[in-house]
């Protein structure tokens, strides 16, 4: 459909050159004006001329009326009809049922791909979890919305730089070390894993607070020792520092199966501890630009001036802070990928502290400031309660998808108990559906996560996305493979397979906008889309009984085209293609 565009607001480019020689708006301008219609009746493409009224000095009903008869001839354009303020363009069946049909067959895989991001390269820090700490439903977000955001700028040629930046510095390994020392040993923690690091971790957290309504005192003793602990590591105590990487370790070893099991890679690894040595030069900078004030014996940026909170840089102690991170991290990533663009995807609840860092960086002097997105998303909670791992009111990843696991192999021991790769195909489609669940809302939408919902089979899930797939495989396979074009030689598709067809058609156009708004949502709807489309086709045309051999040969390869379109879609959005369910 991209191209029909492309070509319609060249003719309309020269049609309003006609009426006013002296206006100046290119074919892309008027490109961004064309809008699709809510219902078919209404055209497959609507120009509202009102936007024209200004310059052309004109009302936008005359405009539409004028531009209807100054337009050249177009190919494919079946005709145009003024509609008040609109100019409404209906679009020859042809169009979907030959051009677009062959050029998914014949692309395949490539089929939706764009060079748009050709020579440029994407650094995008996502997933990111705090070592020692499991994964639960509130990494889900960071982690699914990253690697997709990844998935469609490689999509379009970006080179895409997948970065885990690990939480792995900063007070909280203070604390774990000393709740290890207090109550931990060696052999808990090789057998119990990441698991009894996060009991040890709750258990630090919850002493420190104490509970005075019971009469259990605070412990600001334990909260000053868990500081003093973390500025050893600073400095480099042996013992600190081999704890540390052996928690790392630890982490590690557990995260990589969650990552398996989503099917995501990164390109690396760099966590906060790896900028330590890259931090002194960035606060240097800070003193010899006399951004850095002392306050409170704290070291900070005023950013009073641009109505925000002062950004702190170093603590009393001159231990680092998040910030002073974040910026060696970013200067760091310049450096070495001289990115275009570098994204992080992490909970609204830092839109200042991203705010923050990224003035200073500006004031700082680094021209390239510009080229830093926060993509935020909304907050996962569960029964309207905030999730935190320090309370222990989280639920984890891991016990999550083996719950849709074992749901999925349920129902399949049901209904196709003699399926080959059950444990495969049941743990592609039970992660799926949790995954689908959540890219299906607007990723800055706070999530009341409902597991009920999350783990459901029924309507517009993952699961029936993945069974819509299963099924165009099924057909093909029935078939005997795709059939040539000059078999369907004769047939007069029907409305359903033009329906699908120009659903098919907009392939392009939601990987652009799912990249322009940083939202899979685009795609997990989009997939939705061409499965009810696919749906209704299956519903009203007979494929492999079909009564002529080209209506046959039609559909098969209607089937094959929806098969590759929603395959590539999966792609995008950490979702598995199952040819049998």
């Amino acid at each position: 459909m991209l191209n029909f565009k492309n070509t319609l607001s060249q003719a309309l480019s020269c049609a309003i050159k006609k009426i006013s020689p002296e206006s100046e708006l290119s074919a892309s301008e008027l490109l961004s004006m064309l809008e699709y219609p809510p219902s078919r009746d209404m055209g497959d493409i609507a120009f509202p001329c009102f936007k024209l009224s200004k310059s052309l000095r004109k009302a936008p009903p005359v405009i539409a009326s004028l531009l209807s008869e100054a337009m050249d001839k177009v190919e494919y354009l079946a005709k145009a009809e003024v509609a008040g303020g609109y100019l409404n363009f209906f679009i020859d069946d042809s169009y979907f049922t030959d051009g677009i049909l062959d050029k998914v067959i014949s692309e395949g895989d490539d089929y939706g791909k764009s060079d748009s991001g050709k020579g440029k390269t994407l650094v995008i820090d996502y997933s990111s979890p705090n070592v020692a700490k499991p994964f639960h439903i509130g990494h889900l977000g960071t982690t699914v919305i990253g690697h997709s955001l990844k998935k469609l700028h490689e999509f379009c040629g970006w080179n895409a730089i997948g970065i885990n930046h690990l939480g792995d510095w900063g007070t909280q390994f203070g604390k774990l070390i000393v709740a290890y020392k207090l109550w931990g040993n060696k052999e808990q923690i090789e057998e119990g894993g990441i698991d009894k690091l996060v009991e040890l971790y709750v258990r630090i957290n919850n002493t420190i607070k104490g509970d005075p309504e019971n009469g259990i005192p605070a412990r600001d003793d334990l909260a000053d020792q868990s500081r003093a602990e973390f500025h050893k590591m600073e400095i480099g105590d042996e013992e600190n520092i081999a704890l540390w990487k052996w928690f790392i370790e630890i982490s590690l070893n557990e995260y990589e199966k969650t990552y398996k099991q989503l099917g995501i890679t990164f390109d690396s690894y760099a966590g906060e501890s790896f900028y330590t040595d890259l931090m002194p030069a960035q606060v240097q900078r800070l003193r010899d630009k006399d951004l850095l004030k002392i306050d409170d014996g704290a070291s900070i940026v005023d950013l009073s001036e641009y109505n925000m909170p002062p950004c702190l840089i170093l603590k009393r102690d001159g231990s680092t802070l998040y910030p002073t991170r974040d910026i060696a991290a970013a200067v760091y990533r310049k450096e070495h990928y001289n990115f275009d663009k570098c994204v992080y995807v992490t909970s609204n609840q830092q839109i200042l502290h991203f705010q923050q860092w990224f003035k200073v960086l500006e004031l700082m002097g680094y021209e390239w400031y510009g080229e830093l997105v926060h993509i935020p998303y909304g907050t996962v909670s569960i029964g309207g309660m905030k999730l935190a791992t320090r309370t222990g009111n989280v639920i984890l990843l891991k016990d999550l998808f083996k719950m849709a696991v074992e749901k999925v192999k349920a129902i399949m021991e049901e209904k196709n108990p003699d399926l080959e790769n059950k444990d495969e195909v049941a743990e592609a489609v039970g992660i799926g559906a949790i995954v689908f669940y959540y890219l299906t809302n607007s990723r800055i939408k706070d999530n009341d996560f409902s597991l009920e919902d999350a783990l459901s089979f029924e309507g517009n899930t993952g699961p029936y996305a993945q069974y819509t797939y299963a099924r165009c495989c099924s057909i093909i396979e029935k078939a005997g493979g795709v059939p040539e074009k000059s078999l369907t030689s004769g047939y007069e598709p029907q409305a359903a397979e033009a329906a699908l067809c120009r659903v098919l058609s907009l392939f392009t156009e939601k990987v652009n906008d799912a990249i322009t708004d940083s939202e899979p949502m685009v795609i997990t709807r989009y997939i939705l889309d061409i499965c009810a489309a696919f749906n209704r086709f299956y519903h009203d045309c007979p494929i492999l009984s079909a009564n002529e051999d080209n209506a046959r040969a039609f559909r098969v390869r209607l089937t094959e085209a929806t098969k590759t379109v929603l395959g590539n879609a999966f792609g995008l959005i950490c979702l598995k293609k199952t040819p049998k369910i």
